[in-house]
């Protein structure tokens, strides 16, 4: 029974084409202003900033109590300090975040009970027994067995005050990061000083946001931006004699040009379509920029099939590379594998860049060979990288940890689709374990040397492509007509009897007989097979040598 359980497999979701991208957001820096519009801007987004923070505040304490009443209350009450407009801004950008914030909760109760799941198996087991791939062992030591025992404790009772906060709709939020609020009880070795630390908490801080709205002058009346770059704020009522222009505004000196989709940017301001901006200071450059952003209509996915017809490049994700390889429409491997590499060390925005400049690598080599789609794993970690299920096992968690998988899979979902390109999602399971099983070897030469990873972008390929991973069945033994060589020639999903035997390659004697319909027998004959059965009516005659 136990043997059953190890060698049984998981069901395989079945592939499917991924949605294209949903919205647009195109980034310009805000060049050459004066002081007096950096002043602007920083007074209006601190005083925006300080009117964010009181109504996050007060959201939080309304908890489960929320209510269209309870919002109009709060938005009534920073129409005052500000404008109808902001303090719509501002509540939803409230709403938002604890939005955000619930569903965190709900991932971190989770993970809590896997981990506390995993502990009562593990401490349940007699100690050293051995695991499996399904489930982990027991532990080695009694001392590591009592320590997980009291880490099995703390994970209860944070699981309990987890699950107490979210019956009690109680959230924690932090307007500016968690992460740069604990940075200032270790400034060392984050290596800031107090002033730098205090530039960039503020910075996080600040409220310039403004949504758009359809049917108004160039999509926005808050922060208005005309066809031709000028950059307009609506000034809340407090800082009204800040203004420079008509009707309480500011008008920045600085221009902005959107080098990457502007003409679509143009198009949606001249016809008065609802775009939001954002303006924000980048603290380490000393920059400002201005990003734009406006929903689209999902792009419609062709089908499946169709995006199968042209063959299909399968995609391996690797924690420094990508591994693709070209398939046909049949599941055929075509050429050589390719590999293109990243580095995911540094800073996010170097991370960033790496991923972006990796899969337009792909996407271009994608177009070079004339394919519709590109398959890659659905891939989720959430549930794999516990320190519970690989405790010891530190480095891998590191490295499954390392892999931006959601980013990674809607940036590529966003750049396939500007280039005509269709994403095709696969499950996973067993990619890396049966490709390397059934395409590694075969494909290896003197001259292409052929990883696990470029066998698993074969193994996903056919996955996408609705292929099974295995090459072929196993061969006949040699005293059958086949004999045990490769087969070479694939066959599509739909032919009848594609895992069987295949004909022989030449055709023998008893093929041509049956071809024939020649059953083989001798028809009785009145002469004799051999010489000593000659009957005797029969004469033995010469001829002449005369006649040869």
């Amino acid at each position: 029974m136990q043997q059953d359980q190890k060698k049984r497999l998981r069901v395989i979701a079945n592939p499917f084409v991924a949605l294209g991208p949903s919205g647009v957001a195109l980034r310009d820096r805000l060049k050459h202003l004066t002081p007096q519009d950096e002043k602007v801007l920083r007074l209006v987004g601190e005083h925006l900033g300080s009117l964010a923070s009181r109504d996050l505040a007060s959201r939080c304490r309304d908890g489960l109590e929320h209510s269209t009443d309870t919002w109009a209350a709060r938005k009534q009450g920073l129409t005052a300090d500000s404008s109808s407009r902001w303090a719509g801004s501002i509540t939803k950008a409230t709403h938002d975040q604890c939005a955000l914030s619930r569903r965190c909760q709900l991932a971190h109760i989770q993970g809590l009970e896997a981990g506390v799941r995993t502990l009562m198996h593990r401490l349940s087991l007699p100690l050293g027994e051995k695991g499996t791939k399904r489930a982990a062992g027991g532990y080695r030591s009694k001392h590591e067995w009592f320590q997980k025992t009291r880490r099995l404790a703390a994970l209860e009772h944070r699981l309990d005050v987890a699950r107490a906060e979210r019956e009690a709709g109680v959230v924690h939020v932090v307007r500016g990061g968690r992460r740069l609020l604990n940075t200032r009880h270790n400034l060392p070795a984050a290596k800031l000083t107090e002033t730098e630390w205090r530039e960039r908490w503020e910075a996080e801080r600040r409220f310039l946001a403004a949504d758009g709205e359809s049917g108004k002058r160039y999509g926005n009346e808050t922060i208005p931006v005309t066809p031709d770059g000028k950059v307009g704020i609506k000034l809340p009522a407090p800082l009204a004699d800040l203004a420079n222009a008509k009707n309480g505004r500011y008008i920045l000196t600085s221009k902005i040009a959107f080098a990457h989709r502007g003409q679509e940017w143009a198009e949606r301001v001249e016809t008065n379509r609802a775009v939001a901006y954002r303006i924000h200071l980048d603290v380490r450059r000393g920059r400002w920029y201005l990003t734009a952003s406006w929903q689209r209509p999902v792009v419609r996915t062709i089908p499946l099939e169709s995006a199968r017809a042209k063959g299909m490049i399968g995609v391996d994700t690797n924690a420094d590379h990508f591994a693709a390889y070209r398939l046909d429409r049949h599941g055929n491997p075509v050429g050589d594998p390719r590999r293109f590499f990243y580095d995911l060390s540094g800073t996010a925005d170097h991370r960033d860049a790496q991923i972006r400049h990796a899969i337009t690598q792909v996407l271009h080599w994608a177009k070079q060979c004339g394919v519709k789609a590109i398959a890659i794993e659905d891939l989720d970690f959430t549930a794999e990288k516990t320190r519970e299920k690989h405790g010891r096992k530190k480095r891998f968690r590191q490295l499954i940890s390392g892999i931006p998988t959601s980013k990674l899979k809607a940036r590529l979902v966003s750049m396939a689709a500007e280039m005509g390109l269709s994403i095709v999602a696969v499950d996973p399971a067993y990619t890396s374990m049966w490709g390397g099983q059934h395409w590694r070897k075969p494909l290896a030469t003197p001259r292409r040397k052929m990883s696990r990873h470029d066998a698993a972008g074969i193994a996903i390929g056919r996955r996408g492509l609705g292929h099974p991973i295995r090459r072929r069945t196993a061969p006949p033994r040699h005293h059958q007509s086949d004999g045990a060589g490769h087969r070479t020639v694939q066959a599509g999903p739909s032919a009848r009897g594609r895992e069987e035997t295949r004909p022989p390659v030449t055709e023998r004697a008893h093929d041509a007989r049956d071809r024939t319909g020649n059953t083989g027998t001798r028809a009785t004959s009145r002469t004799s097979k051999t010489v000593r059965d000659v009957r005797s009516d029969q004469a033995w005659v010469q001829n002449s040598l005369l006649l040869t």
